[in-house]
């Protein structure tokens, strides 16, 4: 975000308690308020952060949503001093998520791609209720056309390899950056490159690429959260993993659309086990020569 966040209360009614993004700068702050307001002031949807008002006076741009009382899942997933949110929650709000983006998707009039999303746009609600949020850099794509054209975003470890190419984008960025949270979800650390996890002292493994490695293995279980202390639903896990690692094929062809994502996670449609994404290999055996070099 170019800006600030505060919390207020709507003194009319019955006193609502309200997050307003106050936008810094002028250009960067003008386009991130008119993408936000024409992106999510039209669209309604549990799942999608409720904008209840905006102003636009002189220079001052300010968005005024619904609080969201729980704050944001990073928080939750990554920070020690936050509580542990258990399997059921993390699955409602896998499941959640994947609504919203279907939604956004498929639904509306317009093909809304929100191209960042990432744990610290999911906020949750007192009823730990997700809501994608930030529509500061969403692209809006006509019916018409399948792919829009627009200048680099998002956020790097969540980045689909087609924004590095410079093609034109569809919706499946969004559903590469979902799989990455998903991964995020299930194992409560970061999916980082510099966050690596080695195995013995010559072998670095990129989390993602372990994930598969593991999917193939039959070895879900290790790929949990520790913290969990072993209570999740080992159907489930499994269940998320595939859609996790299909999420994040290099060819966006491979990857599924959020309709079938959301008909997986409800146990309405299986899925086999995915190949391993070749770029995310790629990048985990550059990680080994790497170390193999700084060792010798």
């Amino acid at each position: 975000w170019f800006g600030s966040i505060f919390k207020g209360v709507l003194l009319l009614g019955d006193q609502t308690m309200i997050a307003v993004k106050k936008l810094d700068g002028a250009c960067q702050g003008e386009r991130q308020f008119r993408a936000e307001v024409s992106s999510i002031g039209l669209i309604q949807h549990i799942n999608l952060v409720k904008l209840i008002g905006f102003c636009c006076e002189g220079d001052k741009r300010l968005l005024v949503y619904e609080h969201m009382s729980k704050g944001s899942l990073d928080s939750h997933l990554f920070k020690s001093n936050a509580s542990v949110i258990n399997w059921s929650t993390r699955y409602k709000v896998a499941i959640g998520v994947a609504r919203g983006l279907c939604y956004l998707h498929q639904s509306c009039r317009q093909c809304n791609i929100h191209c960042d999303i990432k744990p610290e746009n999911i906020l949750l609600d007192a009823s730990f209720v997700p809501k994608i949020a930030d529509f500061g850099m969403a692209a809006i794509v006509g019916r018409d056309f399948s792919r829009v054209l627009t200048t680099f975003r998002g956020t790097a470890g969540y980045l689909a390899p087609e924004w590095l190419s410079g093609v034109a984008i569809t919706p499946k960025v969004d559903v590469y950056s979902f799989g990455m949270v998903l991964l995020e979800i299930i194992s409560g650390r970061r999916n980082s490159p510099n966050q690596v996890y080695t195995s013995n002292s010559s072998h670095v493994d990129f989390f993602p690429v372990l994930a598969v490695s593991k999917l193939h293995e039959g070895d879900v279980t290790s790929l949990v959260d520790p913290q969990l202390n072993g209570d999740f639903n080992l159907e489930d896990a499994k269940r998320l993993c595939k859609v996790a690692c299909w999420c994040i094929q290099d060819d966006e062809c491979g990857r599924p659309t959020m309709g079938e994502v959301v008909q997986v996670l409800e146990g309405l449609q299986e899925l086999d086990i995915p190949p391993m994404p070749r770029l995310l290999a790629a990048l985990t055996e550059r990680s080994d020569a790497f170390s193999m070099y700084s060792n010798s």
